[in-house]
């Protein structure tokens, strides 16, 4: 990357890590959203491999109920795991035209269920078998778009969790999937030595973004904050299709 592009990259990278600080999800949809526009999405997601890392181990060992939330979404955890390794083999060979209306799609649905609201209940009798469902599903989903979140985040509204138990859960999933896209970028071929030091220098200012978010969260309308950033991916998720169906 050249400087311009650089400074590009760092500049997404600290809004997209302080709107996860700051609203407690977002990253990887904001971020690879925004620098889709401008780049191939497989030299997006091995640049913010190790971002993703950082911030969501940072939230998932906080507070107690870590080893609950590993026996309760076990199956989950698992189940993502062979779906991200089935979305990053999609990855390595779709073209980037169809990688960027898969996005695009991706963040309109996690947009329009937002605005929307929509809530879901899941009985606990059906969270066995419903569990590894959602979790492969939202793996594959990640795997393509680095968007894993919108699957995710709708299973644990319906599941009911409190507001410490669900953070706690969507951060220890989003962990667990993105160790897995490690391995599986690496697997087939998209994760280099150079990529992965530019990866661990972006998680330096992201961690950073990520921080100063968590420090001025409860001096924000959070409600507002959420619709803004909502307001800016619907955008961006119309914008690539619009663009990859014209160019193709």
């Amino acid at each position: 990357m050249d400087p311009r592009e650089l400074l590009l990259v760092t500049a997404v990278v600290l809004v997209a890590a302080f709107v996860k600080g700051a609203v407690g999800f977002g990253f990887p949809v904001l971020a690879t959203s925004l620098l889709a526009l401008f780049f191939d999405v497989r030299v997006i997601i091995p640049l913010l491999i190790v971002p993703n890392v950082v911030m969501d181990g940072a939230q998932a060992i906080r507070g107690p109920g870590l080893r609950a939330a590993l026996h309760r979404h076990r199956w989950l955890l698992v189940a993502g795991t062979g779906g991200m390794f089935a979305g990053t083999a999609i990855l390595a060979r779709l073209p980037s035209a169809r990688l960027e209306v898969v996005l695009g799609v991706v963040v309109l649905i996690f947009v329009t269920f937002n605005v929307m609201d929509l809530a879901f209940r899941v009985p606990a009798r059906h969270e066995w078998w419903l569990s590894p469902s959602v979790g492969a599903f939202g793996g594959v989903v990640g795997g393509v778009t680095n968007a894993p979140g919108f699957p995710l985040i709708l299973y644990f509204y319906a599941l009911g969790l409190e507001k410490r138990e669900f953070v706690q859960s969507i951060a220890l999933s989003f962990l667990a999937y993105k160790l897995a896209q490690f391995v599986a970028m690496s697997y087939f071929g998209l994760l280099s030595f150079s990529n992965l030091g530019l990866s661990s220098a972006v998680a330096v200012v992201a961690f950073a973004a990520f921080r100063f978010g968590r420090h001025v969260q409860d001096r924000l309308d959070a409600a507002v904050f959420n619709r803004i950033v909502l307001g800016l991916l619907g955008v961006i998720g119309a914008w690539l299709i619009v663009r990859s169906l014209w160019g193709s």
